[in-house]
């Protein structure tokens, strides 16, 4: 079941109700400048778009479709296409189309989308005759503002959490557990934050090419301004991003590091045991001969002088090879 919703200027006041689809033409009469906000469109809500408001089809089939992030300028409106954040999950995202005519701003979803909310929030506030009188052009620089402004929130929560994985990176005191996996994991969040920001700074960036012509020169100032904002925010993102791959680097280094030295006193552990087997091994030989019972020409002098002259050699032995001793 959609919901539309309309947002007009009544009486110096901003007007907000929920319309049927079958009064929607009649509530779109006389309207100089407002928000249209359509949600989870069906077939009835796609032949107003195409016979009522005179979308383009290709435009419109976008609505019903997967489609992707680009910004068109036909002949009676312009279309933007882009991703925003998902309400059901921090980092999930779903695609807002836009539709700006000369006297309404259109927008179309299938989620609800925090982006959505504080650019609702903003068309109420006190300063709404103000924009309301500069037209639907800059009701999109407030709605591509909105979106920026929700990637900031959550951006700016990542630096937390990528400054306290790096204390406990570099505290030699405490192992925390699954901290490799809490480093794979941001960063593996960041890069989804990567994928909705850098088409966002893209598409802005179109909308202010000259040849597109698709902002006036009275709201391109403000457009210039959203550029600069998504472009920090892009830097951040990359920042965080380097950061992240940083600190696992590092970890994974100090890890390796432990495991070398631990397999270094396990090999002179073995190395130890090794020599000791031997030399045991030989003078356990000579023993056992020496005490069988078959008679002997040699006494106990003899057989105790014959193991520590065996011993010695061997132990010389293995020095002039460099197995034992200083390397």
């Amino acid at each position: 079941m959609s919901t539309i919703r309309l947002l007009t200027a009544s009486t110096g006041k901003s007007g907000e109700k929920t319309i049927k689809i079958n009064d929607l033409a009649t509530a779109l009469e006389n309207i100089k400048s407002g928000w249209l906000d359509i949600l989870d469109p069906g077939e009835a809500e796609k032949q107003f778009m195409l016979n009522n408001l005179h979308f383009h089809p290709l435009a419109v089939e976008d609505c019903f479709a997967d489609p992707v992030d680009r910004a068109e300028h036909y002949e009676t409106h312009r279309f933007v296409v882009l991703k925003a954040r998902d309400a059901d999950s921090e980092l999930d995202t779903e695609y807002l189309l836009v539709f700006l005519t000369d006297k309404l701003l259109v927008t179309v979803r299938n989620t609800v989308l925090p982006s959505i909310e504080r650019f609702r929030d903003r068309y109420r506030s006190i300063r709404r005759q103000k924009r309301l009188e500069k037209g639907p052009e800059f009701l999109l620089y407030e709605l591509l503002d909105s979106v920026a402004d929700d990637w900031m929130d959550i951006i700016s929560n990542y630096s937390d959490k990528l400054d306290d994985l790096e204390d406990r990176v570099f505290d030699p005191k405490m192992e925390y557990p699954k901290l490799l996996e809490s480093l794979h994991q941001i960063k593996q969040d960041i890069r989804e934050i990567q994928k909705s920001v850098i088409p966002l700074q893209n598409i802005v960036n179109r909308l202010m090419r000259p040849d597109e012509e698709f902002i006036s020169e009275d709201n391109y100032l403000y457009f210039r301004d959203l550029a600069d904002v998504i472009k920090g925010l892009v830097i951040k993102v990359e920042n965080y991003s380097s950061g992240a791959a940083s600190t696992r680097d590092t970890y994974l280094s100090q890890v390796s590091v432990k495991l070398s030295e631990s397999n270094a006193r396990l090999s002179e552990v073995m190395t130890t045991l090794t020599v000791i087997g031997s030399i045991m091994l030989p003078l356990s030989l000579i023993a056992g001969v020496a005490g069988m019972n078959v008679g002997s020409n040699f006494n106990f002098n003899q057989i105790i002088l014959a193991m520590i002259s065996f011993a010695t050699l061997m132990l010389f032995y293995f020095y002039r090879k460099g197995w034992i001793g200083p390397q």
